[in-house]
């Protein structure tokens, strides 16, 4: 049965410090990520195709954002003053369902980049499929579940938004890594073309 408190505020004091922990560090990661791709992006070398380099910032790129903003998010409502049950269930399941509905649209491009110039590897799909779509259904369940269990959702919340900050801290130094060694063994194979170009 529903708590009949449901319009009250709850009491989300204990966990402010929590979430404001994790709110700007998703804020700051974000920022810092787009820092360096962009810089990579400027001193980078054409390592591929328009579509490809296109296909691939929406697999693993534009994700890594979308969870460190979906953890900013999550963070932002538990620390909203005079948050109800009611409201914030209602965005949790809302936030969840979107988290969802990107996942499974995360998965069509993955499937489709499998047959391109990189395929992912089981990793790839643990940080960028498995673990997200655990996050969001962990989001989307506390959404329906809160009015019903207050203290135990707000736990399980709590495991779903770190979650996602971890998913995104992981993914954004795999990008910096692939970036990195890609444009080093571009370099390389530019270097080799050059020198059988002069023993033609």
């Amino acid at each position: 049965m529903a708590d009949p408190s449901l319009s009250h505020a709850l009491a989300l004091a204990d966990w402010q410090a929590f979430y404001t922990l994790v709110g700007s560090s998703a804020g700051a990661l974000t920022g810092l990520t787009f820092v360096v791709i962009t810089i990579s992006a400027e001193r980078g070398e054409d390592t591929g195709s328009a579509s490809t380099r296109l296909t691939g910032t929406r697999v693993f790129i534009t994700p890594t954002a979308v969870h460190f903003g979906a953890a900013l998010w999550s963070s932002a409502l538990l620390c909203i003053p005079g948050q109800t049950a009611f409201t914030l269930a209602v965005l949790l399941a809302a936030t969840g369902v979107a988290g969802l509905i990107y996942c499974a649209t995360l998965i069509t491009r993955m499937l489709g980049f499998s047959s391109a110039a990189y395929k992912p590897f089981s990793s790839d799909w643990i940080w960028n499929v498995v673990l997200p779509v655990l996050a969001y259904v962990a989001l989307a369940a506390t959404g329906f579940a809160l009015p019903y269990q207050v203290t135990p959702c707000l736990y399980v919340v709590s495991a779903a938004v770190l979650l996602l900050l971890f998913i995104g801290i992981h993914n954004a130094w795999d990008v910096v890594v692939w970036m990195t060694t890609e444009r080093h063994a571009h370099r390389e194979r530019q270097r080799q073309e050059r020198q059988r170009e002069k023993r033609d």
